[in-house]
């Protein structure tokens, strides 16, 4: 008798002693996926891993339709993470931020948060010197999409966003579609359609980090971007919807270059109003995802990003505005120019900017983006 109690005690045991591995098991980039269930506005958010035969690794929360880890070998094969991000989705929902995520409804800003559809005036949130930026203070970034996760390699998010999310019109179901390739490229597939006439732009907000080491400036990358000309923008970061030639001037990456080369040429007055390089680049590529628009590399790694997609533009944002307060991923503090932002999207204020491509969405059309980041290491 005291033999099967000793066995069943043991067995308990093991029991509890597995069901806790299996809540502590980690991924690859070190992240605890317990961390990241809880309920918001009675959705869940989960973590969901994707994995290569390469042995690539892509950490996506469905808050915000997020990616929180990169885990991509460096030129010594030593895998590193090259996304700055939190650990928990406490600190997602309790610190502000864009980190990795999927923003909707419009990407970038809108002046004054205002357009004009049909005649009528729509006043949207103004979060950022009176303009709307990023959908505003409610915009997708910080809303649950529903997760289905398809196979090892490929999870699908679906946002049903309601007429009059965000003040914007139109019952809207948008999706992303991230699919893992084995040769080490995240494809990221947009795509959304409306019963009302509306706009959309769409866009993922990673902070990149190829060293691998956000704790120091990712000013050290060499940065090309396939652009002969970028849009401007005033003091509030609003374009001014002119657009300007790259030649002779700091905005010019046609060459690669060392971001930090001239990011304090604060006497060049495009980047004192960025605060450094915060602006819209028109790209060469006119919507072939085949031409390298950007391509990022970190010298102390050797890992090279390049980006392809079909969008008109590349909004390149160099962390002008991390200040040290935010302490991310491992409780490493993020300084400024620890990352460098690429996001594939269609111009800022389009839709107050007639003569650029529209960013309109109509019933019975459906809206398709695509971005490809693609890892390497610099042979």
């Amino acid at each position: 008798m005291k033999r099967h109690v000793l066995l069943a005690g043991i067995a308990a045991i093991m029991l509890i002693a597995c069901n806790q591995k299996t809540e502590t098991t980690l991924t690859l980039s070190g992240l605890n996926p317990v961390k990241f269930q809880t309920t918001i506005n009675d959705a869940q958010t989960q973590l969901y891993t994707l994995k290569n035969k390469a042995g690539m690794e892509v950490c996506i929360t469905n808050f915000g339709g997020r990616i929180v880890s990169i885990m991509v070998p460096d030129k010594n094969g030593v895998m590193q993470d090259v996304v700055l991000g939190f650990d928990s989705i406490a600190d997602y929902i309790n610190i502000p931020s864009d980190f990795g995520a999927s923003i909707g409804r419009y990407a970038n800003r809108i002046n004054q948060g205002k357009i004009v559809l049909d005649g009528d005036t729509i006043q949207l949130p103004q979060n950022n010197f009176g303009h709307c930026l990023h959908g505003g203070p409610k915009g997708w970034q910080y809303q649950v999409y529903s997760a289905n996760p398809i196979d090892s390699t490929t999870l699908e998010l679906t946002r049903i966003s309601p007429d009059g999310d965000g003040n914007f019109p139109g019952n809207v179901t948008a999706k992303v579609l991230f699919k893992l390739t084995d040769d080490n490229a995240i494809d990221i597939k947009y795509s959304a359609a409306t019963d009302q006439k509306t706009i959309i732009n769409m866009t993922n907000h990673s902070y990149f980090n190829l060293s691998g080491d956000p704790s120091k400036a990712a000013t050290d990358h060499i940065l090309y971007i396939n652009a002969d000309n970028y849009t401007p923008v005033d003091s509030t970061f609003m374009t001014t919807g002119e657009i300007v030639t790259v030649k002779d001037t700091p905005m010019d990456f046609t060459t690669p270059k060392t971001v930090g080369q001239d990011i304090t040429n604060y006497d060049f007055i495009q980047l004192k109003n960025g605060n450094g390089y915060d602006h819209n680049w028109v790209l060469n590529t006119k919507g072939d995802i085949n031409q390298v628009a950007a391509q990022l590399t970190s010298p102390t790694s050797g890992i090279t990003l390049e980006v392809y997609t079909n969008e008109p533009g590349i909004q390149v944002y160099t962390g002008n505005f991390l200040d040290g307060t935010i302490k991310g991923k491992k409780e490493i503090t993020y300084h400024q120019r620890a990352s460098v932002c690429l996001e594939t999207q269609h111009y800022p204020d389009s839709p107050n900017k007639p003569q650029w491509p529209s960013v309109v969405l109509e019933p019975g059309q459906i809206y398709n983006s695509e971005c490809i980041f693609k890892f390497s290491v610099e042979k």
